[in-house]
């Protein structure tokens, strides 16, 4: 996939969230910028759909990482509707990859360039950037 110039790049797990930005080309994309941004998760209400006694048994679902992923998605929400954000790539495991698409705004859909499901905070950026060329 290609990420275009100036695009900002979500990379989020279920306890943390960065954002980078890409001061390179399309063609030869260089993140710089590595902003760990603080999130406070709140909404819950992905409880809801997890509350089969299976998951809880086996520890499949953790509300915590599930709120944290709705509240980035919810910042993010924020930077596309405020013009904080013109293009974006969200990097994200698949558990919360999932939960940030139930609450994605229709405004920041629209300017979503793509995703990759795949665990990569803590990776270097040049290792990042590298994953959203094979996308």
């Amino acid at each position: 996939m290609e990420l275009p110039h100036k695009s900002h790049v979500a990379v989020v797990d279920g306890e943390r969230f960065v954002l980078f930005r890409n001061a390179g080309s399309s063609a030869e994309p260089r993140l710089e910028g590595a902003q760990e941004v603080s999130v406070e998760g709140e909404n819950f209400s992905a409880g809801v759909k997890h509350q089969d006694p299976v998951s809880q048994r086996h520890g499949r679902t953790d509300l915590e990482e599930l709120a944290h992923a709705t509240a980035a998605a919810e910042w993010l929400n924020r930077a596309a509707l405020d013009g904080t954000i013109e293009k974006l790539v969200v990097i994200a495991d698949p558990k919360s990859l999932g939960e940030m698409r139930r609450h994605y705004h229709g405004k920041l859909e629209e300017k979503l360039v793509g995703e990759v499901d795949k665990t990569m905070t803590g990776e270097p950026a040049d290792k990042i950037a590298k994953a959203i060329a094979v996308a």
